[in-house]
């Protein structure tokens, strides 16, 4: 009988939150979310979301070396989740043209 109420409950639960209008998200989006707030990024790299925080399965990092032969240049990565995440990798595409004497 127990479970028969929390299946009862849960269900009120998601019927309210369709009712309000909020998109129920996915898990891989939860999962996202919760490694964004423990990540700590050092001051030479920002992270930018160009959909708003609303939609955080978009997001472009950007990255300035301060020491080496890239010193003082800025490295665009854009990320696109998908909601498969953990399971299926990001896609991660660079933005910037890199020149590099093994390429």
């Amino acid at each position: 009988m127990i479970k028969l109420f929390s299946v009862k409950d849960k269900q009120k639960q998601a019927a309210a939150a369709a009712a309000t209008g909020k998109p129920k998200q996915s898990a891989g989006e939860l999962r996202l979310q919760k490694d964004l707030t423990e990540l700590q990024l050092p001051s030479n790299i920002n992270i930018n979301f160009p959909e708003g925080k609303e939609k955080p399965m978009h997001f472009e990092i950007s990255i300035k070396p301060d020491e080496g032969y890239y010193r003082n240049g800025r490295f665009l990565f854009d990320f696109v989740i998908s909601t498969g995440y953990p399971y299926d990798a990001p896609k991660v595409k660079c933005k910037t043209k890199v020149y590099h004497p093994n390429i």
